[in-house]
């Protein structure tokens, strides 16, 4: 499911300071499975060399249009990439790059490129903004070549503005989600939920759970590496999590808001996948001021509404969304009370998990898990990473959807 492995990339590299995170950038697509083949312009290598990368990718790195075999390395390489990155682009190559200039073996590569480009300018905050470079940004835009950034922060120069490369986790991000635009949740919308709800009990207090969030957030970055457009409605997380890129976003922090995004996202989604530990209670009545330390206060329970019930009436007047897949975190009875779930919600697919095991469930990155399926359909998976979780349940997602549109 990995939708760089073994993808053909090619990585830029042009002249600016921002070249040094050009070699973190290599390193991390090498290590998620694509060929990297690196040309260095003439600027670029005063500021790393060819050596440096041809390390990190185990692969020659290309630096001049005049080597022996440069009259069909830049046909080669930009007829057989999947896809090219310049990262750092400089001012200067964006010039080249919108006006077809083709005189180095970067620019003479991207003309002959065939295939979606990708560019991350750096540069001075007064130069982007010059209304040269944005005319170039904008020719650039219309041809189809996706613009990366730039951040904001602390230039080279000392000052502060618009024009920092972005950082190479995030500009993995957007190499994953140009690679997988095709794949087999392409036109399909999927909403997920992660982490847990907090209710209050006064300003201070809250209940909750040990919902970690990672499980959710690895089924949000398996479903957009299928080429799904994702909804991610994100409760409380043991630690802030990185939104993976592509995502769109929802922060709610109690069941009721919880249920007043899911409702309103999952009406017009194809895929359901609610993996946020909801609060099953929270208190009848939220005192005004905070509860005082020598108090012993009774504080009566009241049930929180039921997600994935609301869900299941919403689908049977609009049938939307297709697919439903619930979560069942369970500390006894795994099977009994996952099943239990599965029928009474009219759910399409569980993923049950015992919370009790010390390596799955709350607070740490493996799970072992069982898909339970109407018709006693039972798959035990063994002791996986989440991220591992988060494809098998997508591959059955995958299938079941299928099975909806040959109905």
């Amino acid at each position: 499911m990995n939708p760089l492995q073994g993808k053909r990339i090619v990585l830029g590299v042009s002249g600016s300071v921002a070249a040094y995170k050009a070699a973190d950038l290599a390193s991390k697509l090498t290590q998620a499975g694509a060929l990297v083949d690196v040309i260095l312009s003439d600027g670029a290598e005063r500021f790393v060399t060819a050596l440096s990368f041809a390390s990190l990718t185990g692969r020659k790195a290309h630096t001049s249009l005049w080597d022996s075999d440069a009259h069909v390395v830049h046909v080669g390489l930009g007829e057989g990439a999947d896809l090219l990155v310049i990262a750092p682009c400089t001012a200067n190559t964006l010039a080249k790059l919108a006006t077809g200039q083709a005189d180095n073996l970067l620019t003479l590569t991207a003309l002959a490129a065939r295939c979606p480009v990708l560019v991350a300018p750096a540069m001075d905050g007064g130069m982007f903004e010059h209304p040269a470079t944005q005319a170039n940004l904008q020719t650039l835009r219309q041809r189809g070549v996706q613009i990366l950034g730039p951040a904001q922060g602390r230039m080279a120069s000392g000052l502060t503005g618009l024009g920092r490369m972005l950082e190479p986790g995030e500009i993995l991000g957007h190499v994953r989600l140009a690679s997988s635009r095709n794949g087999p949740l392409a036109g399909k919308h999927v909403v997920v939920s992660a982490g847990g709800t907090q209710e209050p009990l006064d300003p201070v207090r809250y209940l909750s759970n040990r919902s970690s969030g990672k499980q959710g957030f690895a089924l949000a970055q398996a479903a957009l590496d299928l080429g799904a457009r994702v909804s991610l409605v994100v409760g409380a997380t043991a630690a802030p999590l990185s939104t993976p890129t592509g995502a769109e976003r929802t922060d709610i922090e109690t069941a009721a808001q919880m249920a007043e995004a899911v409702l309103e996202l999952s009406r017009v989604a194809d895929v359901l996948i609610m993996a946020a530990a909801v609060a099953d209670f929270r208190p009848r009545q939220v005192q005004a001021h905070k509860i005082k330390k020598g108090a012993l206060p009774r504080i009566e329970l009241e049930h929180t509404q039921d997600i994935l019930l609301a869900v299941a009436e919403q689908r049977r007047r609009v049938g939307r969304p297709a697919v439903v897949v619930g979560f069942a975190a369970e500390s006894e009875k795994l099977l009994e009370n996952a099943q239990d779930k599965l029928e009474r919600k009219g759910l399409s697919m569980i993923v049950a998990n015992d919370i009790s095991a010390r390596d799955a469930g709350f607070a740490v990155d493996t799970n072992r898990v069982s898909l339970l399926l109407p018709g006693g359909v039972v798959e035990h998976l063994p002791l996986m990473t989440k991220s591992e979780v988060a494809e098998a349940v997508l591959a059955r997602v995958v299938g079941l959807l299928a099975e909806v549109a040959g109905s």
